[in-house]
């Protein structure tokens, strides 16, 4: 655990020390920036207009292709168990975490005719850890296998898209696509349980254009567990049969989204969401395993800005149906305030408040908030930390139960840096125990869950290069029981490149 205090300790540090030189070099007579990112003149190597990379991204009038690569380092600690202890053995600290992920994707886009494109993309990533896996690396299922075999690729993008479609304002995209709706806080992770490895949906996506302004999707959704349902990945991993990408179920799913924007910048958001889920297969070796469920959403968004500084998102999200037996009423909503100071470090201060309704352990019923395709570290709950701290109340990445209340600042110290915190105070909607196996021990009472700290600095000088430096704190409340009372941290340093 010293070693991780250390590193968090270094990586805060290090961020201090740059916000304030980066402040202390930033232009202040600069006029106010625009949301848009401002290109340096200089530019990088791979962005030079080179005929290697013409031909790479143009080989021909009918393909153009893509690469980009994302490295990520990671330092954890006490991410399932808020225990310092648990998983100690003979005095080795194996609950921090150290560990290493590699993604490389290679997308291609073939013009089959004016309207009509078929589109891939392979993804692969393996994972590492530390070079002393015995001493800070637990042998956690979520983690095993992943000791630089070089594992599998998979096809995360394989569609045929119609523009035009039946000579109507209407784009057809039909197979696997990454599909985001509004935020993405009910709709942008179609696979969840391979982390940020893929995030794509099965679909077929129909897009309308009703007006310049007015847009409708209606979209099917069949999703399976097992990775080898469509398609199997290359060099599948001999060992572990398959690597599910669901929460442990097969599903269904049928979305209607309007969308409207109006002349004044107003964004207007109704949906309709059905949402089957069958446990799978995979599911009956794990616990928590899959649910058994019909749940429909009805929901709406408002977002926009109130004048030159003031701004605003609004969600409310309502639920009905059945979900292992029981009926099914949850409630759900999300909501962000922005005030901007339009200078020249873009200063901007905002506040949030979010509502996932838990379930009554008094109720026959089950009032617990479904966050359908929404299990993924959303930033405005606390990074990536908040994606491990509720896997043992439902699924790793889920978050549900909670009463939110978020401040948060960001500003540009440069054209090319983003400094970002925030901090939130989480509670628990309702009390529920959970027992055995979990590793965290639960109050009966109590609600308050605790303080999430994140910090972000982002690097952003071009389109082609991007990273940043990033870390969420967590301090326990009174809803955690000893010994799941010590604090956790998840401190991450991310490396994109886009070719």
């Amino acid at each position: 655990m010293k070693s991780g205090k250390v590193i968090a300790g270094f990586v805060i540090g290090v961020m201090v020390a740059g916000m304030a030189s980066f402040a202390a070099a930033a232009d202040t007579a600069q006029q106010a920036r625009t949301e848009a990112y401002v290109q340096p003149q200089a530019k990088h190597w791979h962005e030079n207009d080179s005929e290697f990379m013409k031909n790479f991204h143009n080989p021909t009038d009918w393909l153009s292709m893509g690469l980009d690569i994302r490295l990520r380092e990671v330092y954890a600690s006490n991410l399932f168990s808020l225990n310092d202890q648990w998983g100690d053995t003979d005095g080795k600290e194996l609950n921090n975490y150290h560990w290493q992920r590699y993604r490389t994707r290679w997308s291609t886009k073939w013009a089959l005719t004016d309207d009509v494109t078929f589109n891939s993309r392979l993804t692969w990533e393996f994972w590492g850890h530390g070079s002393n896996p015995e001493d800070d690396f637990t042998p956690y299922p979520f983690f095993a296998e992943r000791n630089y075999d070089f594992d599998e690729a998979i096809f995360d993008n394989l569609n045929l898209q119609f523009r035009n479609a039946f000579d109507l304002p209407l784009t057809l995209t039909v197979g696997r696509q990454d599909i985001i709706l509004g935020t993405g806080w009910l709709v942008l992770d179609g696979t969840p349980g391979d982390g940020s490895r893929t995030i794509f949906f099965d679909a077929i996506r129909a897009q309308y254009d009703l007006s310049e302004k007015t847009k409708l999707d209606l979209i099917y959704i069949q999703q399976y567990d097992d990775e080898e349902e469509y398609l199997k990945p290359f060099n599948h991993h001999a060992v572990q049969d398959r690597r599910h990408l669901t929460q442990k179920g097969d599903e269904r799913g049928f979305i209607g989204y309007l969308t409207n924007k109006t002349d004044s910048g107003q964004q207007q958001e109704v949906y309709y969401i059905y949402k089957n889920e069958e446990a799978s297969d995979w599911a009956t070796t794990y616990s928590p395993g899959g649910q058994n469920a019909d749940i429909h959403t009805i929901g709406g968004r408002l977002a926009g800005p109130l004048d030159d500084n003031w701004s605003y998102s609004a969600e409310v999200a309502k639920q009905w149906g059945d979900r292992n037996g029981a009926s099914l009423q949850g409630l759900g909503t999300n909501n962000k305030l922005m005030y901007s100071f339009n200078d020249s470090l873009k200063n901007e201060l905002h506040t949030g408040y979010e509502y996932l309704s838990g379930n009554d352990p008094d109720s026959s019923g089950d009032e617990q908030f479904d966050t359908l395709w929404g299990d993924w570290p959303q930033t405005q709950r606390g990074g990536d930390l908040q994606s491990y701290l509720w896997t043992f109340e439902g699924a790793l990445g889920e978050v549900t139960n909670l009463h939110r209340l978020g401040f948060g600042h960001s500003f540009k110290p440069s054209e090319v840096w983003t400094i970002a915190t925030d901090y939130n105070l989480l509670w628990a909607d309702e009390n529920s125990e959970y027992g055995s196996p979990a590793p965290m021990t639960f109050s009966s009472g109590d609600n308050f869950r605790g303080q999430m700290i994140s910090a972000i600095a982002t690097y952003s000088c071009c389109k082609n290069f991007k990273t940043h430096f990033m870390l969420d704190y967590f301090i326990p409340g009174t809803y955690y029981e000893s010994p799941s009372t010590d604090d956790a941290y998840f401190a991450r340093v991310n490396v994109e490149w886009t070719f």
